[in-house]
C-alpha cells in the first residue's frame, strides 16, 4: 500500500512522552558499535539533554565507552582527564567547561545540560572503576594543538628531534598571528604553506610511537594533536578556494580521529557521537551530494558493516534557540518559527503537536525515501531568513535510521 508522506508518518510515528519511551529505538541499536546523535540546532536545550540520556543508556545497557563531540580536541581532553580522575585539581564540572571551551561558539559545550552529564561521566567512572572517554574531533584547534604537543615533547623528551619538528611547524605558522583567515590568504597568495612541516611532524611522531608513554592516554593525545594540525593546516588552506573541500576535509579528519580513537581502545569498543544533523546524516540523501560534499555519517557507513552503524536525526517544529547574528557575535536567545509548510517538521506537527519517535527498517523505509525540506539550523541564524537558506532537501529514511521529533524546543542554557 502507497502512503503520502504525512500518512506514513501517522502509521509510525510513536508518541514520546518520557525517557522511557525510548526503548523502541535501544532495540533498534540493536549490536552497533556506532551511533551517532545529531541535532537541528547548536543551541537547543532538549536536544542535549535526550542525548545525554540515551547515552547513559548506551553506556549501561550496551556497553558504549567512548563518546566524540563536535568540539575541539585540546578542549574536551580537559573533560576527559577530569571524568578519569586523570587530575587531582578540586574543580567543578561547571568551571572546568568554562575554563576549557573558551573558543567561539563557547556555549555549544559550556553550558548547564552538558555540565550535569559531565558530572554524571565523572560519578559513573568513580563508581564502578570505569573508563568511559570524552574526546573532540573537530579540526579548528591548530595553534592549541601545536601547543600541546610542543609541552608534552619538551617534558618527555626535550632534546629528541621530534621536539624540534614540533618547533619548526609551530614557527612556520607563527607569522599568521593565530588567525586562520590570515594564513589562509597568505598561501593563497604565496602559495607557501606549512604543508611539509606538519606532515613530517605527524609521520615522525607515529613511526616513534614506542617512545611515548600510554599513561593517561598521553600518546593518544600526542598523536591526535599532531593529526590535527595536519589537517587544520590543510583545511584553512583549502577555506580561500572552496566551501566544499574544506567542508570534506573537516568530516574525514572527524572520521580519521574517530577510526583512532577505535584503533587505540581496540575495533570492538563501542563510540557514541554527538554532532550535527548535517554531519551525522548521511551526505547522499540531501543536496549535499551535488556539490560533491560528504560527512561524517556517510563515510562511516561506507566503511562499515550496515548494522555497526545507526544514526539519529533530532528535529524540532518550534520554540526558542540559542544562537548568534553573526561570526563570533555574541550569543543570544532566538525565537526559533514553526516549521516552513510542508516541510520535514511542519508534517510533524500537522499529524499531532506531540513528541514522536521514527525508527526506520525495511518494513517502512521506502515509505519516507522521498525529497522534503528538513531543518538545519548553525551557530549563525537569522530566523527571519531561515526560509530562503535553513531547509536541506533530505530523504529522511535514507539519511538516518530513527528520528526524535520534539514539537516545541527551549534555548539551551550556557554558564
Amino acid at each position: 500500500m502507497d502512503y503520502t508522506l504525512e500518512e506514513a508518518i501517522s502509521r509510525f510515528a510513536q508518541p514520546v512522552n518520557g525517557l522511557n519511551d525510548l526503548e523502541p529505538l535501544m532495540e533498534a541499536v540493536g549490536d552497533a558499535k556506532i551511533v551517532l546523535l545529531g541535532e537541528a540546532t547548536h543551541g537547543t536545550s532538549e536536544y542535549y539533554q535526550w542525548r545525554a540520556e540515551f547515552s547513559k543508556r548506551l553506556i549501561q545497557e550496551k556497553g558504549f565507552t567512548l563518546i566524540a563531540v563536535e568540539g575541539d580536541w585540546p578542549s574536551a581532553y580537559q573533560v576527559h582527564r577530569y571524568i578519569n580522575n586523570f587530575t587531582e585539581a578540586d574543580e567543578t564540572a561547571r568551571n572546568l567547561l568554562k575554563q576549557a571551551f573558551t573558543r567561539w561558539p563557547t556555549w555549544m559545550w559550556a553550558n548547564e545540560e552538558i555540565a550535569g552529564f559531565i558530572d554524571w561521566l565523572k560519578d559513573y567512572n568513580a563508581s564502578l572503576n570505569q573508563k568511559i572517554g570524552f574526546y573532540g574531533i573537530d579540526v579548528y584547534s591548530l595553534w592549541e594543538s601545536m601547543e600541546e604537543v610542543i609541552h608534552y615533547l619538551n617534558d618527555v623528551d626535550p632534546e629528541g628531534g621530534d621536539v624540534e619538528l614540533a618547533k619548526q611547524a609551530f614557527s612556520c605558522f607563527d607569522p599568521s598571528n593565530r588567525k586562520p583567515e590570515k594564513y589562509a590568504i597568505s598561501y593563497a597568495t604565496f602559495s607557501e604553506g606549512c604543508i611539509d612541516e606538519v606532515t613530517q611532524l605527524l609521520a615522525s611522531i607515529r613511526s616513534n610511537a614506542e617512545n611515548y608513554t600510554n599513561e593517561e592516554e598521553a600518546d593518544l593525545n600526542l598523536q591526535i594533536n599532531s593529526l590535527v594540525a595536519k589537517n587544520a593546516e590543510e583545511y584553512y588552506r583549502a577555506m580561500v578556494r572552496s566551501g566544499a573541500e574544506s567542508w570534506n576535509i573537516r568530516d574525514h579528519h572527524m572520521v580519521e580521529t574517530v577510526n583512532e580513537l577505535r584503533n587505540y581502545h581496540g575495533t570492538d569498543a563501542r563510540i557514541i557521537i554527538w554532532e550535527h544533523n548535517t554531519h551525522i546524516g548521511d551526505a547522499r540523501a540531501t543536496d549535499m551530494k551535488d556539490d560533491k560534499m560528504v560527512n561524517v555519517g556517510q563515510l562511516l557507513r561506507e566503511q562499515n558493516p550496515p548494522e555497526d552503524v545507526f544514526a539519529v536525526g533530532f528535529g524540532s517544529y518550534e520554540g526558542t534557540v540559542i544562537a548568534a547574528e553573526a561570526w563570533e557575535a555574541p550569543y543570544e536567545e532566538m525565537v526559533l518559527p514553526p516549521g516552513r509548510k510542508n516541510s520535514w517538521e511542519e508534517l510533524l506537527h500537522r499529524t499531532g503537536a506531540h513528541d514522536k519517535l521514527l525508527i526506520f527498517d525495511d518494513s517502512n523505509r521506502r515509505l519516507f525515501d522521498r525529497w522534503i525540506g528538513h531543518r538545519a539550523v548553525g551557530v549563525v541564524y537569522n530566523p527571519e531568513h531561515e526560509a530562503y537558506g535553513n531547509y536541506v532537501p533530505s530523504m529522511i529514511s535514507k539519511r538516518y535510521d530513527a528520528f526524535l521529533f520534539f514539537d516545541r524546543t527551549h534555548a539551551l542554557k550556557p554558564l
